[in-house]
């Protein structure tokens, strides 16, 4: 369906038509008309659907028919200072036109400047809890004139921790509110928050832990010593335009990436480790070309708006099925195609097995013909007993959560 067949604010269409949106995504279309009339929305969307905008634009088309306000007028809540800085730049884009304010405010840049914007008056704010926390801790907003709340990717806030924040922020909010919640996964608990902050929401669907039909995914079993040389191997053969690698830990990340250097690639890498500045640095370079290749962990598995990205690669396999969906949907976004490599050693079966189930398919194995997978592994490589024994402990654990599957 088409954006002006919604009973949108002229300046926020011709904003949509600038950023050249043309039709709306199935989210955006269920979204639209339930959100036009104010009610609560309870959305399961995976990322690339487009939910950023199906939240964005009723609210603002909104704000805009209300009288302004010193005091903030709608709030998003996001898991991590990458997406609350993409929602907010994206708020921005769609209220180029009109006279609309927004503000993000995020850990790991300085609050003074942020403080500056709040006190001149703002209509959206987008924002970390924790940072959220901060600033009204030291009275720089108050949150009685919210009129719109929004809590994206909900499962990943409540999965770091988030739930004390969010409680507290919401109880300082207007009881006459428009909620929206959008989430990945629709666990208990996020049933629950639901349950608790929202009043008879309009529940939507979108592709629920499924990824986009446009990736192809391919895996490619792997001596765990060899992972690195295959990787340099598969992105020399294979023309990578761009590709996103993840690994599981911060540690990897670092040992990944130096290695992929020595072999003449140039990336980028992005873990919790880095400040704001250098993770927009790194990003930057990555969306801009002059980094092929950007290394990252789970920090980056959501939210996240990378227009080209051609490969996503799993480097190391993830722990939960749900989240190997959020990974490879950084590629194929919106209604592009792309491609997803996960390197998987023998350890690692009992997580495919999950991943193919969440699937409902298998997924293609492949081998990458010339590479020598009999190189042995260096004595450095060769587990400990302690590590043979933590090794059986979690094939036990993973044969665990497969009975539970199979129920």
């Amino acid at each position: 369906m088409r954006f002006d067949k919604f009973d949108f604010d002229g300046r926020l269409l011709r904003a949509v038509q600038k950023q050249g949106f043309t039709q709306t995504t199935p989210v955006q279309e269920q979204a639209f008309p339930g959100a036009l009339q104010g009610r609560d929305i309870l959305g399961t969307a995976q990322t690339g659907t487009g939910k950023t905008v199906a939240f964005l634009l009723p609210s603002l088309h909104q704000l805009l028919k209300g009288e302004p306000q010193k005091r903030p007028r709608m709030l998003v809540l996001a898991p991590t200072r990458e997406l609350a800085l993409q929602i907010a730049e994206e708020a921005r884009a769609l209220a180029r036109f009109t006279s609309l304010r927004v503000a993000a405010l995020f850990g790991g840049a300085a609050i003074n400047p942020q403080t500056k914007q709040l006190r001149r008056g703002v209509d959206l704010v987008v924002a970390t809890p924790g940072r959220l926390k901060d600033h009204l801790q030291r009275r720089n907003l108050r949150l009685d004139g919210i009129q719109i709340l929004v809590l994206d990717e909900a499962d990943r806030m409540l999965d770091m921790g988030f739930y004390p924040d969010i409680e507290a922020i919401v109880r300082r909010l207007p009881d006459q509110r428009q909620t929206m919640l959008f989430s990945a996964t629709m666990p208990q608990a996020i049933l629950g928050l639901a349950g608790r902050f929202m009043q008879s929401p309009l529940r939507i669907e979108i592709q629920t832990a499924k990824p986009p039909e446009a990736i192809e995914q391919r895996l490619y079993p792997v001596p765990k010593h060899l992972k690195a040389p295959l990787l340099a191997a598969l992105l020399q053969r294979e023309g990578v335009e761009s590709a996103l690698v993840f690994t599981r830990t911060k540690q990897q990340a670092d040992i990944l990436a130096r290695k992929l250097r020595e072999e003449g690639f140039s990336l980028a890498i992005i873990h919790g480790d880095f400040n704001q500045q250098k993770r927009l640095r790194a990003l930057e370079r990555f969306r801009a070309g002059s980094a092929k290749i950007l290394v990252a962990t789970n920090v980056a598995a959501r939210g996240l708006d990378i227009e080209g990205i051609s490969h996503v690669i799993n480097f190391d396999v993830p722990e939960e099925a749900e989240n190997y969906v959020h990974r490879i949907g950084r590629t194929a976004r919106v209604q592009a195609e792309g491609v997803a490599w996960t390197l998987v050693t023998p350890d690692d079966e009992g997580e495919i097995a999950a991943i193919e189930y969440l699937l409902g398919e298998k997924i293609p194995r492949l081998t990458l013909p010339g590479f020598d997978y009999d190189v042995p592994a260096p004595d450095w490589a060769k587990p400990s007993a302690a590590a043979l024994l933590r090794k059986a402990r979690r094939k036990q654990g993973n044969y665990g959560r497969w009975k539970s599957l199979a129920r």
